[in-house]
Formats: structure tokens, sequence, C-alpha cells
């Protein structure tokens, strides 16, 4: 009987099986690579390295990319098509017809320091329509009457309860703004419901969200500029939170105040069927990411997408899903350009917004 341990002939099958041989990587081809740090390197240089990292450093490299796209295009860069309404035949026309972007954000974000960066971004105009969630509306709105703290993911719930201190995820805010928040709000109300009595105004919740912005006198505001700035904000789900509770009270202090849902769905839809270019931004999932797809449906897709949330598909969860499953319902173009980053918006879109929204902001004003 032979002996293995004397066998020296190769295993032609483990080398074969290990040196599979190699097809040519295509022309063009992205090498990873990280940063070099034996170099000072500026924040905008830092964040230019993060495509050629791998897994999400490089989904927010190709974010950036693709929200500095929707930022640059003009209608001008394409040729008119044989059945173009006679408005956008004029070249300065074209020029100036910019993608329509859609930002969506849940309210946790509003809690956050997030806050400030969407505001700014109302503030100076860079995005053209906002989807939030009830309590992405009323953060904003309290913050203007009392702070928000930081405090920990593991403060005892029933100890926070007996001290009227709330929990968002690490975050503390005292009860007693919500309070204010009734007592600011409940007499606006009052007025909208005699306007409607009297003027026979019908009052959506975007109507209500810019008539609350138009009320808070506020710049550190993100409704104080959308209402400035004629910037639409959508709430589909306006009751699902403190609004919806002083809603409720209000129906028994003074009844008979109406909030028409129908007419801003037709009002949201609009604003993509009518654009000749749309892109999306979208941190988080729940009804805000659904809202601004299903707008988007309307006109066969949007053309750029981008998704930053921690939801995973398996489940088949909206909020879960890539962009790939946003082609097939036709709510994102089949050639559009889309990703989706898998993290806490909280880390990645302050660096995106400084890469882009920022960063251009900051060249143009010291051009």
């Amino acid at each position: 009987m032979s002996n293995n341990k004397n066998n020296t002939t190769e295993p032609t099958g483990a080398l074969n099986a290990v040196f599979v041989e190699s097809v040519d990587m295509p022309e063009g081809s992205v090498l990873i690579q990280g940063p070099d740090f034996n170099k000072k390197l500026s924040l905008s240089e830092l964040l230019g390295s993060y495509k050629r990292i791998g897994y999400q450093g490089s989904s927010l490299g190709e974010a950036m990319e693709i929200i500095q796209e929707m930022r640059k295009w003009r209608l001008s860069d394409e040729a008119a098509a044989p059945d173009e309404n006679a408005e956008y035949l004029d070249p300065e026309v074209r020029k100036k017809t910019k993608c329509k972007i859609f930002l969506g954000y849940t309210s946790n974000l509003v809690s956050s320091g997030l806050r400030e960066i969407i505001r700014f971004l109302v503030q100076h105009k860079m995005v053209d329509v906002i989807v939030a969630s009830a309590g992405g509306v009323e953060e904003d709105f309290i913050k203007c009457l009392a702070p928000t703290y930081l405090g920990e993911f593991a403060l005892k719930g029933s100890d926070l309860r007996k001290k009227g201190l709330n929990r968002i995820g690490n975050l503390l805010v005292p009860n007693n703004n919500y309070c204010k928040f009734e007592d600011w709000v409940i007499p606006i109300f009052d007025k909208m419901l005699e306007e409607q009595k009297s003027q026979g105004v019908v009052w959506t919740p975007s109507t209500m969200i810019e008539r609350l912005g138009n009320e808070i006198n506020d710049e550190s505001s993100i409704y104080y500029w959308t209402s400035k700035n004629k910037i639409p904000v959508f709430s589909p789900a306006i009751t699902d939170g403190s609004l919806g509770d002083m809603i409720y009270f209000h129906s028994y202090k003074n009844p008979g105040l109406i909030i028409d849902i129908a007419a801003d769905i037709r009002a949201m839809n609009n604003q993509a069927v009518f654009a000749k270019k749309t892109g999306m931004i979208i941190l988080g999932g729940g009804v805000i990411k659904h809202h601004i797809c299903n707008a988007n449906l309307m006109r066969n897709g949007a053309d750029y997408a981008v998704y930053i949330n921690t939801g995973q598909e398996f489940d088949g969860s909206d909020a879960g899903a890539r962009p790939d499953e946003a082609v097939s319902w036709g709510k994102i173009r089949a050639d559009s350009k889309s990703c989706k980053i898998y993290a806490d918006a909280t880390l990645v879109f302050p660096l995106i917004v400084a890469e882009t929204f920022a960063k251009e902001f900051h060249n143009e004003k010291s051009a």
C-alpha cells in the first residue's frame, strides 16, 4: 500500500482551483487606496478619497458625486425634445432650468444637530421640495421655544418618566418643551379656524406648515426659511406626532379645524410630474421615503437618488429597499444615477453637505 507522505505529485486539482486565471479589469476601474496621512490633508482632500476606500466609504464617495451631478445639471445640457413645450425652446430658459431636488428626512434627524444643516440648505434655496414626518416639523418649532439636550442611550425609561424627560436615542427633551409648544400653536390654530370659517380658507398639511413657518419669526427654524423662500413642505402623516396631539386637544377647545390631505397629494405629485429632471436625497425610511419615491413614479422615475439609512432589505420593508427595487416600480429610472449608504445619517450627511452644497456655496461667495 502506497504512503501518501511520500507522494510528491503536484495536486493539480487544488492548483487549478487556487490559481484560476483572471480576466483583464476594464479600463478606468477604480483602484482601492486609502488616504495618505503622511500628508496634511484638507477636509475636501479627505472626502475626495472616500470613493477609493471601499465598502460604505465608496458609497459615500458615490453619493457625493451623484449630488454634485444633480446640482450641476441644466436643461441646456440636453437637446430639445421633438415635442418640447415652446417655453423650453428658449436657450436662456434652458440654461436656468435645474434638476428639482426632493429632500426627505425623519423626525429624529430634526431632533439631532442635522436640523442646522437642513436649515442651511433651505435658507440658501439649495433644495426644492421637502418631505418630513410630523416630528420632523414640530421638533423644529419646539427647538425655537426650548432646547434639546445630550443624554445617554442607557438612561432608564422609568426614571426619566418620573422626571418629565423624554428620550430620543441619546437625546433628552424636557416635557415642558411640549407644553410651550401647545401654548404657542393653539392660538395659531384658533386663527386658522377663524379664517377657514370667515374666508373659506382650505388648510392642508403644507399650507399649515407654511403658516407656522411665517408665525415662528425665528431664523434658526427650518420652516421659517421654507416659508420665506416658498419651498413647499409636505407631511402626509401630519397627525402622527405632537402636532396631531395639538390638533386633538384643539378639537375639544375650539372644534371645526379641517386639514385636507387630498389637495396636498395633488400638489406633491405635480412637483414631480412637471419637473424636467428630479433628484431624491432621502435620510431615513418610512413614509417620507415612500412619499417622495411614489411622487416620482408619476413621471416614470427620478433621475438621481441617494438613500441614507440603516434599514435592511431582507424583511421586505420599503425603508430597507435598495434603489434597484424602486427601479422595478418605476420610481427611479433604469438609467438613473443612484446609490444607498448603509449608515446613520448623522455620521455621513454632514460630510456630504460639506463636500457638495456648502463647498460650492462658499466657493461662489469668495469668487
